[in-house]
């Protein structure tokens, strides 16, 4: 299978008046191979967040190297952040915007086609409610419509960051079938998780961080 994430030997140093020089990330590696759930398990504070904030160029690394779908980024960024999808830390929503009105506006400002919005509804199981205000919306029903958002594009790869923070059992369950519904329809899904006993459950190969190293 192709690997569509590759990082080898990523640094990133944040340094503050307060707190000095810290190792966010230490010469990490990670592999996610087409086709596949791949966790991404560490504390935290390990240094998730900030791979995938530097994964996406939200941040600048400090050495390393990394691609995306066969590119080096973040000089190819542009060419491939078309077919990567991504929530990283909690989505926010404007509350009395229904479902379907959020992710119009989306769409438009993406320059995705209007007829996605009901197809990634339908997908994420919020047809229903696609009227109803989003501040109806249980907790796990906003991390749905996030992940919609994220899928307007038809994505290759979906990047999750901890998509099951606050949800009760059964939003776990509802996110856990929704993410295997995606890798049935090709895409890849990179999920981010302290929480052992998710990634043992759902993830087909699992990359460990722990103080920035692999």
């Amino acid at each position: 299978m192709a690997a569509v994430i590759e990082i080898q030997g990523l640094r990133k140093t944040y340094r503050s008046l307060r707190r000095g020089r810290r190792q966010a990330l230490d010469g990490f590696d990670m592999v996610v191979e087409e086709g596949q759930i791949h966790g991404f398990l560490g504390p935290n504070g390990s240094g998730k967040t900030t791979t995938l904030r530097t994964l996406l160029g939200l941040i600048k690394a400090n050495g390393g190297r990394m691609s995306i779908l066969g590119r080096p980024v973040p000089d190819d960024l542009p060419a491939v952040i078309g077919q990567v999808g991504a929530i990283v830390e909690s989505p926010q929503f404007f509350p009395h915007f229904s479902g379907r009105v959020t992710l119009s506006l989306l769409a438009d400002a993406g320059g995705v086609p209007t007829t996605r919005v009901d197809e990634v509804l339908e997908q994420v199981g919020l047809r229903d409610r696609a009227k109803d205000r989003v501040k109806t919306y249980s907790l796990g029903m906003k991390q749905r419509l996030a992940v919609a958002s994220a899928l307007l594009k038809q994505p290759r790869l979906l990047i999750l960051d901890e998509p099951a923070n606050g949800l009760d059992p059964g939003g776990i369950r509802e996110m856990r079938d929704l993410m295997r519904s995606l890798v049935d329809v090709g895409i890849t899904v990179l999920l981010s998780s302290h929480i052992l006993g998710e990634v043992q459950q759902l993830c087909d190969s699992v990359t460990i961080i722990s103080l920035g190293r692999r």
